[in-house]
């Protein structure tokens, strides 16, 4: 008899109505696959715009789905060669596979075992589980595609957000100089983590602010806010600098810019990178609120708010 697991479970795209809990079929353990028993799952903007289907001409899908994408969780048990990680052991994951289906939302989760990487064991479940896609999305633009290095001054635009404040972090972490952009508000929380400097970007023109602080310009600008706040910014990029993007496509953009857009993709080998930061107390997740499984509908109308400061988690 199959093995049944409580799940957030959607069966057409649509708003948080969608969304049904119910009882459903833990997936098949197949060869290279483990079982993790969930602790915790991240709530992200892109749960509720696959929910709603923006990006279903992009990602491939199959109802009924399980929303989510971040994970923390232990070990339950193990298929054919699968054999990294032993049976109680504590790990985390991005776990967004190619077919849009399985996600986290839910007590179990059945995944490759390459997807896994030890968790954290300064930080709690809940705080591991707010890292993955945040993380890898700031540690891949910054890093894998804008080559930020120790010395070299990096401009995060939303940076008070869940990828900007992971990616102060990660720039600092680094040996780089970090020049934040948020609501004045947020200025305190950004220091704290480790920016240089804050601007306002209700405060005038961004671009001359930055020029105000680094007369010849920044070696990067990884945008998370896009609008007129990255418009205003693109005078403050050297002439051989670097602009990462994770929401701008590059319409528009003067062709001469060198200009790359980043959708994450799973890195074990990154998240373990980031497990050794935040045992070093480098790497802080700030974790807001949590949400039952029960409450997945009301998790995901809040992450839809833009209004979340630092990151909200389900704990099934």
């Amino acid at each position: 008899m199959e093995r049944q697991m409580k799940a957030a479970v959607y069966e057409e795209f649509g708003g948080a109505d969608k969304i049904q809990i119910r009882s459903t079929a833990i997936p098949e353990i197949k060869e290279g696959e483990v079982l993790v028993r969930l602790k915790a799952a991240g709530v992200n903007p892109v749960d509720a715009a696959v929910r709603e289907g923006y990006l279903k001409n992009y990602l491939p899908y199959t109802f009924p789905i399980i929303p989510g994408w971040d994970m923390a969780g232990t070990v339950e048990d193990r298929g054919f060669s699968a054999r990294r990680f032993a049976v109680g052991d504590a790990v985390y994951a991005y776990a967004r596979r190619p077919m849009v289906q399985y996600g986290t939302f839910a007590e179990y989760i059945v995944i490759p075992e390459s997807y896994l990487a030890h968790k954290p064991e300064k930080l709690s479940f809940e705080e591991a589980a707010g890292i993955p896609l945040v993380g890898l999305t700031a540690y891949q633009s910054m890093f894998d595609v804008g080559k930020l290095q120790a010395n070299q001054t990096v401009l995060i635009l939303g940076a008070s957000g869940g990828v900007g404040s992971l990616g102060i972090q990660l720039a600092k972490a680094k040996g780089a100089r970090v020049i934040g952009v948020a609501s004045a508000k947020n200025h305190d929380f950004m220091q704290e983590l480790g920016a240089d400097h804050t601007i306002d970007y209700s405060q005038g023109d961004i671009g001359a602010a930055v020029k105000a602080l680094v007369p010849e310009g920044v070696d990067l600008i990884f945008d998370c806010a896009s609008g007129d706040t990255l418009q205003q910014s693109l005078s403050a990029l050297k002439s051989k600098g670097k602009l990462v993007s994770i929401l701008h496509h590059g319409e528009g953009l003067d062709p001469d810019i060198d200009f790359q857009y980043v959708f994450v993709e799973p890195n074990s080998t990154q998240l373990e990178h980031m497990r050794e930061l935040a045992d070093q107390g480098k790497l802080k997740v700030h974790v807001s609120k949590t949400f039952t499984l029960d409450q997945t509908a009301e998790a995901l109308n809040q992450i839809q708010t833009k209004h979340t400061t630092g990151k909200i988690v389900i704990v099934p």
